[in-house]
């Protein structure tokens, strides 16, 4: 028989076992029994808000491809992270969160700060959620939701622990060795790979399931193989595929009638990671052009289940395209004609986000990371910042705001020594602009861009749908007599402001080399 050790003790070592030793969080009364006699080896990062804390441990997650620990503060705490939570529940983040409790001795009687339904407040944003019968049962709880998360489709899960909990003695839980792909059914991948094989024009359209599955060289393979032209997919989190490459055609709106038209004269499209196909806006007509079939490559049944037409493979991205890989090469097959090179974007006062855009690519290393939340910049982002190479571009699947400033501290935490760009919206910026004081007492090489357009630019591009006109005010979207240099340097950043488009190429080339954090607030049309 082991001895028998505090849960406290219990759940460190396990978190050992899984090679988690950092942890962030944003402690309140219920938490601090945790933090007793802190061990050496474990890191706690601060986030000054649990949004922040979440985007963090999100940002960290999908960087170092390993579950993320997050403690966040009872009801209360959970309530403030929810909107990241959501998000890392549309990145397909492992995410473990752990909730303080009230003691269980006192429960009964409605304690102040206690969550009263723990387990269903965080619903239907994580895959598991449970607050352990006996304080024995801790480690064990901790241990199902690391493999329940780490599964695929990953995703976010809760476990709420009482906070004389920690104390109470229990036995060691080692951890397990289990699995986390599945291979796609060979039945349905047959019928994939016969009809990749058949097809005189096919489009593949990649997701964030193949930068997140690990499939990009397998993918990138096969796009070669049957000369298909490539797409991303609408509203994709991360990049699955060189933007420079000869076969790259563009990004898909999610609008069903352009998503149409832009497929138009394919035969196949084949939907690699990716939602066939995510809409914004209500849209009328096929989901496919006519005379095309629609394919599908996915690790998230609910997705396959929802996918309107077609046939779909679910599992493990990369281990489907392996598979396909391994069928004989077809029949050589001409290439597709290559993607219009657009015109360079000139100087102008104020800048225009394509030239800011195209001036941040040219300083920029290849393999620097670009964290990006700035909706109005998305398209002029798409044309004049080409992502080159896996792992170097991630942004929120969901729409939610307030993601992408704390998870670029995230990223820089999980990849010591690489360069990451925050790209954010000003708008964007002021959901989670905590997280500049994390960057800044982490020391962190982060370079924060915020392009600074005084409005909620994205809405203008949805008005008209809703009957807007040109002229018409949109009432809640001006934001004026923000000051992101103050905001900064308040948080403890170095930072510039730059209004000049003769200065922007020096400023971002300086900042780009700052060993510490530094923010650029640049002004734009």
């Amino acid at each position: 028989m082991l001895a028998k050790v505090s849960v406290r003790a219990a759940v460190l070592d396990l978190l050992r076992g899984f090679n988690i030793t950092t942890l962030f969080g944003n402690p309140g009364s219920t938490e601090l029994p945790l933090f007793l006699d802190f061990p050496a080896d474990f890191r706690y990062v601060l986030g000054l808000q649990e949004s922040v804390v979440v985007g963090m441990a999100d940002g960290y997650a999908q960087a170092t491809r390993n579950a993320s620990f997050v403690n966040l503060h009872s009801a209360v705490g959970v309530g403030h992270a929810m909107g990241n939570i959501f998000t890392a529940h549309k990145n397909r983040t492992p995410v473990i969160i752990t909730a303080g409790q009230q003691a269980r001795s006192i429960l009964p009687f409605d304690p102040f700060l206690f969550s009263a339904q723990a387990t269903e407040l965080p619903k239907p944003y994580v895959k598991w959620s449970c607050e352990p019968a006996r304080a024995e049962d801790v480690p064990l709880a901790i241990a199902r939701a690391y493999y329940i998360a780490m599964q695929e489709p990953r995703g976010p899960v809760l476990v709420s622990v009482p906070a004389d909990d920690w104390d109470k003695l229990t036995e060691r839980v080692l951890p397990r060795v289990v699995s986390t792909e599945s291979r796609p059914e060979p039945r349905v991948l047959a019928q994939i790979g016969a009809a990749l094989d058949a097809s005189a024009r096919p489009a593949f359209v990649i997701g964030a399931a193949v930068d997140r599955g690990n499939a990009w060289n397998e993918v990138l393979q096969l796009a070669e193989r049957h000369n298909a032209r490539v797409w991303t997919a609408p509203m994709s989190g991360r990049c699955g595929f060189p933007e420079d490459h000869r076969l790259f055609a563009g990004f898909l709106p999610a609008m069903r009638e352009a998503i149409v038209s832009l497929l138009g004269g394919h035969d196949l499209i084949f939907a690699i990671g990716a939602p066939a196909f995510i809409y914004h806006v209500e849209g009328a007509g096929p989901h496919v052009p006519p005379g095309a079939t629609l394919y599908q490559l996915i690790d998230d049944p609910t997705i396959a289940a929802w996918t309107p037409v077609g046939t779909s493979a679910v599992g493990s991205i990369r281990l489907g395209v392996l598979d396909l890989l391994a069928r004989p090469a077809p029949a050589p097959r001409a290439l597709p004609a290559s993607r219009a090179t657009l015109p360079r974007a000139e100087p102008s006062v104020p800048m225009s986000t394509a030239y800011v855009l195209q001036t941040l690519a040219e300083v920029r290393e290849p393999a620097s990371i670009v964290v990006e939340e700035a909706p109005s910049a998305r398209a002029p982002m798409h044309d004049y910042l080409p992502i080159l190479r896996s792992e170097t571009f991630y942004t929120m699947c969901s729409g939610g705001l307030g993601h992408s400033l704390p998870a670029a501290v995230g990223v820089a935490l999980a990849k010591p020594g690489a360069r990451v760009i925050g790209l954010v919206g000003d708008g964007s910026a002021m959901y989670s602009i905590q997280a500049l004081w994390s960057a800044a007492q982490l020391r962190l090489p982060i370079t924060f861009v915020i392009l600074k357009n005084r409005r909620y630019a994205a809405l203008q591009e949805f008005a008209p749908a809703f009957g807007f006109r040109p002229e018409d005010q949109l009432e809640g979207t001006a934001l004026p007599d923000l000051d992101f240099v103050a905001l900064a340097k308040g948080h403890g950043c170095d930072a510039v402001h730059v209004s000049d488009a003769a200065q922007l190429h020096e400023v971002l080339r300086q900042a780009l080399r700052s060993t510490s954090p530094i923010l650029v607030e640049v002004d734009v049309a």
